[in-house]
C-alpha cells in the first residue's frame, strides 16, 4: 500500500473520530438543554397551580455570570465632564466631584458612580435625532466591553441607556439624557467603572431556583402579582467602600404586573427596584 494511500485512510479515520466525539457532544448538550428546559417549565407549572401567569420563553439566561469587583475612576469622570463641559474649573475634590464651565453647565460624580450633567441651552444639540446624538456622546466615553440598550421616550424628550458589561445588563447602571426642545440639558444616572475578575467570586444561580426564591415570598405575602412578564439575568451594582469600591452582583430581575423585583443569585434576597 503506497505511502499516499495510508495518509488518506488515516485523514478519513481521523475525521470520523471527530464527528463521532462532536455527535456525542451535541446530543450531551442536547440533553442538557431539554433536562433544562423541562425544569423551567415545572417551575412554571408551579406558579400556574399558584394563580401566577409565567411563560417558559420570557426566561433569558445569560450564560456563566458571577460576581466581579468595581473601582472608582476619576479620570474617566474628568473625561466624561469635559465632554460635555468643555474645559471645566474644579471646584471641590473629596468625595464628590464638581466641575464647572460658566459657559456651559455643571458637573458633578459622586463615590457611588452617580453622576449629573445641568447643561445651558444651545450646549449641545441634536438636528434629527436624539438616540443618535446620545449614541455619538457615549462612543466617546464606552470603555471596552462595554455597550448600550437605548430607549428615546418622545413625550417626556427622554433617551434613557442601560449599560451592557460583556452582553450582560447591569440594571442599575442607567443613564438619562434629557432633552428640551433638540437641546441637551440634563444628564443624570449611574455609571459603573473598573470592572475586574474576581477568583472567589459567586456565581449565578439556575433561574428556576431564584423563580422559587420569588414565589416563596409571594405565598408569604412580601409579594402581591398576578403575572410575570420576563426574568432576566444581569447584574445590580452595589458600592461597598467609602471611595467608591463596590462590586456587580449577579441577579435575575423578575418583572411582574406589579413591577421589578431583583432576587440576589447568592443570598436569595429580593429587592423591589
Amino acid at each position: 500500500m503506497s505511502v499516499s494511500r495510508i495518509k488518506s485512510l488515516i485523514i478519513v479515520a481521523l475525521v470520523f473520530l471527530n464527528t463521532f466525539f462532536l455527535v456525542i457532544i451535541l446530543i450531551d448538550n442536547n440533553a442538557d438543554a431539554r433536562e433544562a428546559r423541562q425544569a423551567i417549565e415545572s417551575v412554571c407549572e408551579i406558579f400556574r397551580l399558584n394563580g401566577i401567569t409565567i411563560n417558559p420563553d420570557s426566561i433569558k439566561s445569560a450564560g456563566d455570570i458571577h460576581m466581579m469587583r468595581t473601582a472608582r475612576e476619576v479620570e474617566l469622570e474628568a473625561d466624561i465632564a469635559q465632554l460635555f463641559l468643555g474645559e471645566f474649573e474644579m471646584t471641590d475634590q473629596s468625595v464628590i466631584y464638581l466641575y464647572e464651565n460658566i459657559e456651559t453647565g455643571t458637573a458633578e460624580f459622586y463615590s457611588a458612580g452617580d453622576f449629573e450633567v445641568r447643561l445651558h441651552e444651545g450646549v449641545i444639540t441634536y438636528t434629527n435625532d436624539a438616540r443618535q446624538k446620545v449614541q455619538e456622546l457615549l462612543a466617546s466615553i464606552q470603555p471596552e466591553k462595554f455597550s448600550f440598550d437605548i430607549h428615546y421616550d418622545e413625550t417626556n424628550e427622554t433617551v434613557n441607556v442601560i449599560s451592557i458589561y460583556d452582553n450582560v445588563k447591569i440594571f442599575n447602571s442607567t443613564i438619562d439624557f434629557v432633552f428640551s426642545g433638540n437641546s441637551l440639558r440634563l444628564v443624570e444616572g449611574r455609571y459603573v467603572t473598573g470592572i475586574e475578575t474576581m477568583e472567589s467570586g459567586t456565581k449565578i444561580s439556575n433561574a428556576g431556583t431564584a423563580l422559587l426564591s420569588f414565589l416563596s415570598a409571594i405565598r408569604n405575602g412580601d409579594i402581591d402579582c398576578i403575572e410575570v412578564f420576563s426574568v432576566e439575568a444581569g447584574y445590580l451594582h452595589s458600592v461597598v467602600g467609602s471611595f467608591g469600591d463596590g462590586v456587580i452582583v449577579p441577579v435575575w430581575m423578575v418583572t411582574t404586573n406589579e413591577g421589578r423585583y431583583a432576587v440576589d443569585s447568592a443570598s436569595g434576597e429580593i429587592r423591589f427596584i
